[in-house]
């Protein structure tokens, strides 16, 4: 039995970042870039107006107020996309809209509001500071800037920056394919035919939505029998994926096989125990060269070894640097007693407090209680050596989400 720092650095230690991929921006949302960006051009390409209103020389409009306006001729419109026509000289100014090209000669813009308009004139209420509300050429980005950096997430706003740039493709990482299958004949598909002596097989569901959840692409291949054909037939199926995720099989039972398969030739196994609760039977290792774990079949336990082993092996793969949930430091509600030796993570639900954060348990911690982890936005890590945490203490407590990143209410 090996430790959950031993276990996780075996699993990463095996995974590699995938290759890259040239997809359209909208498809690179959320995914790692894998190439420097550089702008091949300045953004804005030419001094434009940030308002509606006219193009002027600032010094015109010395003493303007409202009550002894400047007045100015106009000689053109120019609308957003236009390009000017004519130079603005002294005593004259060029109606503008938001986005198009300042013309020659002028050297700020007065917005619609602070002007009357006087056909063939236009009467300016205000007086003007040179370089008002313009927005001059490469004030966003320069000429051969690098905009976005391999290794980055591609969020909305990358997206925006690119198709300004004129770039309708990227490399990015390839997100891997990932397969589940889970064993046993005590279960039945979503489907199926219920019985009382069966058990849906929710690992199906919840171990498929985690892989989605984490940014690869799902292969389920379904329920493998207790029996070695059946069994080396869906692994083979599994074969063609990047990650090989399994549930039951991997503890000590006669019917339990999924170990037993990951250490015939050609295959290899590294572990198959971990010192943790729940999910101490875990199974990692190869088949023919595909990296293969094999969680526990209790509901919790195979959801709480996937966030803690599969679901940075994922992020690896992607090409994430950051691999891990947030954990912080939190105030306990309530007494929790534990055997020495194992490291428990404990389904919890955490909430702020003040400055800080509280948390309490979400009731029976039974492997098989998945009502535990609906309630749970997080997990109570209680080292090996401590055998009883008691209400007041402060604990290590990891995230399973960002629902406290989020708030019903605006804070400004």
């Amino acid at each position: 039995m090996i430790s959950v720092e031993e276990a996780r650095n075996k699993i990463l230690d095996a995974i590699s970042p995938l290759g890259l991929e040239k997809v359209n921006i909208l498809d690179a949302l959320g995914r790692v870039i894998g190439e420097d960006v550089y702008a091949g051009r300045a953004i804005p390409p030419k001094d434009n107006s940030a308002m509606d209103g006219y193009a002027l020389r600032a010094e015109d409009t010395r003493g303007a107020s409202v009550e002894s306006p400047v007045r100015l001729a106009v000689v053109e419109d120019i609308p957003a996309g236009a390009v000017p026509r004519k130079r603005v000289g002294p005593g004259e100014a060029a109606r503008i809209m938001t986005g198009a090209p300042i013309p020659e000669g002028a050297d700020a813009v007065i917005r619609m509001e602070d002007t009357r308009k006087e056909d063939p004139r236009v009467a300016i209420v205000v007086e003007a500071q040179k370089d008002q509300d313009i927005r001059h050429a490469g004030e966003d980005v320069h000429h051969g800037e690098k905009v976005i950096s391999k290794g980055e997430i591609i969020r909305p706003a990358e997206v925006g920056m690119l198709a300004s740039l004129g770039r309708s493709f990227i490399l990015v990482h390839q997100r891997p394919l990932v397969a589940v299958v889970a064993t046993g004949d005590e279960l039945v598909d979503i489907d199926e035919p219920p019985s009382e002596w069966k058990i849906i097989s929710s690992n199906s569901y919840s171990l498929a939505a985690l892989v989605r959840e984490s940014g690869a692409v799902l292969l389920q291949i379904g329920i493998a029998r207790d029996n070695r054909e059946d069994l080396v037939a869906k692994f083979r199926a599994a074969m063609r994926a990047d990650l090989i995720v399994s549930s039951g099989g991997v503890s000590v039972g006669d019917y339990d096989l999924v170990k037993e398969i990951m250490q015939e030739v050609g295959n290899a196994m590294q572990f198959w125990q971990v010192a943790m609760k729940p999910g101490r039977p875990l199974a990692f290792g190869a088949l023919e060269d595909v990296p293969t774990v094999g969680l526990p079949g209790n509901p919790v336990s195979s959801m709480v070894s996937f966030e803690l082993f599969i679901r940075p092996a994922i992020l690896k793969m992607l090409g994430h640097e950051k691999l891990f949930r947030r954990s912080v430091r939190a105030r306990l509600g309530e007494e929790i007693v534990k055997k020495r030796g194992i490291r428990h993570f404990i389904r919890a639900r955490i909430r702020r407090e003040g400055e800080g954060y509280a948390v309490v348990t979400t009731g029976e911690q039974g492997s098989g209680i998945l009502k535990s982890m609906v309630r749970a936005n997080g997990l109570i890590v209680l080292p090996e050596e401590a055998t009883v945490a008691r209400a007041g203490d402060m604990v290590t407590v990891q995230f399973l989400d960002d629902s406290l990143e989020r708030t019903p209410t605006p804070g400004f």
